[in-house]
């Protein structure tokens, strides 16, 4: 029965999108009816899997179910790189198509800023793909962080090594892709540590490439950076992401007064100063798991809102991009960052206050 599921294309055949489309397969509230890539034999193969449409043309796509589903709840999964789709995303916020990105939310924070006024003058939903967000050892964090089991706490540290993986060409290049592993490999971390505790006052941050000279470098998106960010005067926090060195690995650390709090995706970690484990817990849920969930809070915060608030929207994921864009301008400048700047100078532009 397709009654009353939200009539669903995926863009971009890519890993995370083969996963986001087998989530969305698996779910009670999605209808799949079409999949895009820019290649097209790998659309139709996936198309012949799904039982549903198949374009290599992103623009067509769009019309095709503008044209077939009118007043039919629809919706766009998007896993390709935003330079490929940004005018077909634009168009399809115009025809009432309700919107889910991939993070990171856009190339830049004032693309991400347009698109979340596009999304609001339409009044259809643009969300923002975070699986950490209901991975169940960061729920555990965010539990402990909510009952007040950890005081004073004055450091964060967080590595994300991405490892030797491969990464398509575009990616490094700064136009198309915008940034480099701040933006598309740690977007995951930044945005638990902002989700779950606050838009730190200043950025710094240092960001470097492994090109053989400087001229190169510049031309090229930053594989490896150190990020240094200032909550207040006694909360500081600490970034190394860098995808030169492995093993792949991922995680957090919070210090407070007399508990260290680790987390990764599937581990979650209470001990005190001497390394002494108090409590741990591990959990067996993947990246399937996590994708089927946020999928869930998108649809539901669709076809029942009052009900069901949205975990991740754009607007709210607009702190992260400020964070992101103060860590690039940082880099350029030298200097520390502010990412409240970031956000009022955009209300400026805008002519609207940004709250969020």
């Amino acid at each position: 029965m397709s009654e009353g599921k939200l009539k669903t294309a995926v863009l971009g055949l890519n890993d995370k999108g083969r996963l986001l489309l087998e989530a969305a397969s698996q779910s009670e509230h999605f209808q799949i009816e079409a999949v895009a890539d820019k290649d097209g034999k790998l659309a139709e193969s996936v198309a012949t899997e799904y039982q549903c449409a198949a374009f290599d043309d992103y623009r067509q796509l769009i019309i095709a179910m503008d044209s077939r589903l009118r007043g039919d709840s629809r919706c766009l999964l998007i896993a390709a790189g935003i330079y490929s789709c940004e005018k077909q995303i634009r168009a399809a916020m115009k025809k009432k198509f309700n919107i889910l990105k991939l993070a990171p939310a856009a190339r830049n924070f004032e693309e991400a800023a347009e698109f979340v006024r596009l999304a609001e003058d339409e009044n259809v939903k643009f969300a923002v793909a975070n699986p950490s967000r209901f991975a169940q050892a960061f729920l555990a964090l965010r539990q402990f962080l909510q009952e007040g089991r950890i005081e004073q706490i004055f450091l964060i540290t967080a590595v994300c090594a991405v490892g030797q993986q491969q990464h398509a060409a575009w990616q490094t290049d700064p136009e198309l892709a915008g940034g480099g592993v701040l933006l598309r490999n740690c977007y995951q971390i930044i945005d638990q540590i902002v989700w779950n505790f606050a838009m730190p006052q200043q950025v710094y941050s240092l960001n470097t490439n492994q090109a053989g000279d400087r001229q190169q470098r510049q031309y090229l998106t930053e594989d490896t950076a150190v990020v240094t960010v200032k909550f207040t005067d006694t909360f500081i926090a600490n970034l190394i992401v860098s995808r030169a060195f492995g093993p792949e690995q991922e995680f957090l650390k919070v210090y407070g007064k007399d508990k260290i709090l680790t987390v990764s995706n599937t581990r979650f970690t209470v001990s005190d100063a001497l390394g002494r484990v108090s409590e741990e817990l591990e959990y067996d849920d993947d990246q399937l798991c996590r994708y089927r969930a946020l999928l869930k809070n998108f649809a539901l915060s669709i076809v029942s809102p009052d009900k069901n608030k949205l975990c991740s929207s754009a607007r709210e994921n607009l702190r992260d991009m400020a964070v992101i864009e103060s860590a690039y301008l940082s880099a350029r400048t030298g200097m520390p960052e502010q990412p409240g700047r970031i956000l009022e100078m955009a209300s400026a532009r805008s002519g609207k206050t940004i709250n969020i």
